[in-house]
């Protein structure tokens, strides 16, 4: 597997964290809600969290969120997902969203492989 430096995901999520403490200042009712939601929605199920990581990635692919792509890949990789799992769930992002999504997808395929050598 080649690796780019398009982008630096594991660079991207930690310079990101101030930000969004910032914003959870800023708004905290909101932000609390928003918290919760992702809670409830993380919530013990059908869908075990490895396969719910996995949605959200495809999710954040065909919307094209820099930011979800690189939190859910990690999130995804740190339920055990491997490398196979995260690319087919691109195929499917790639069949829902068409052409942006490839472009999408491959970053998502890039972030983990970038999380996955600085675990190393």
């Amino acid at each position: 597997m080649s690796h780019t430096e398009f982008k630096d995901w594991p660079a991207m999520a930690a310079n990101l964290i101030p930000a969004v403490r910032e914003l959870h200042k800023s708004t905290p009712g909101v932000m609390k809600a928003f918290r919760e939601m992702g809670a409830a929605a993380h919530e013990g199920g059908a869908l075990d969290a490895k396969t719910k990581e996995l949605l959200a990635v495809a999710i954040a692919v065909a919307v094209r969120c820099d930011p979800c792509i690189t939190f859910h890949v990690e999130g995804a990789r740190k339920h055990g997902a491997t490398r196979e799992e995260i690319a087919e769930t691109m195929g499917l992002a790639v069949y829902m969203g068409a052409g942006p999504s490839a472009m999408y997808a491959a970053q998502a395929l890039e972030a983990y492989d970038q999380y996955t050598d600085k675990a190393g």
